[in-house]
């Protein structure tokens, strides 16, 4: 297996798995959040905001490192389409640095609904650019595919 196909597969599979994720985490546990109750909320958001790192850290590092990397080590797929890739994973990572990070840091104090408001309504931007980001990987398989005369 070549180094190319590796990273391809290694961007695709963390790509989905994010993908998966912000779906779940836009339509079930964002909006769950606001009947934790506030007797229990501030340790309910400490946890969650521990244990979410802890599982979207290294998909996130990965899908980060390997887009990077499709720009020296794509096996097929057009360099404009890796640049709008990270275009998107770049619009992800800032948006939950200035927009997702700080209504946590908000919410850790305790349930606020306008703030809770504001998340919900924010990630839409990361649903949207990893939903974007998946079907630009796979696009990349179908050329690989494609390419090596597999389909």
């Amino acid at each position: 297996m070549s180094i190319e196909l590796v990273i391809l597969l290694l961007n695709t599979s963390s790509t989905w798995f994010m993908v998966g994720l912000i779906w779940f985490v836009q339509i079930v546990h964002y909006p769950l959040m606001n009947n934790v109750g506030n007797e229990n909320y501030r340790d309910y958001q400490d946890r969650h905001q521990r244990q979410t790192t802890w599982v979207v850290g290294g998909p996130m590092m990965i899908e980060a490192l390997t887009s990077v990397l499709l720009i020296w080590f794509s096996p097929v797929a057009n360099t404009a389409l890796i640049l709008m890739g990270i275009a998107l994973l770049f619009i992800i990572w800032v948006s939950t640095a200035l927009l997702q990070v700080p209504c946590h840091g908000q919410l850790a104090n305790g349930f606020d609904n306008k703030v809770h408001r504001q998340l919900v309504l924010t990630n839409w931007i990361r649903t949207v650019c990893w939903t974007l980001r998946g079907a630009l990987a796979c696009w990349f398989i179908v050329e690989f595919l494609h390419h090596a005369e597999i389909v």
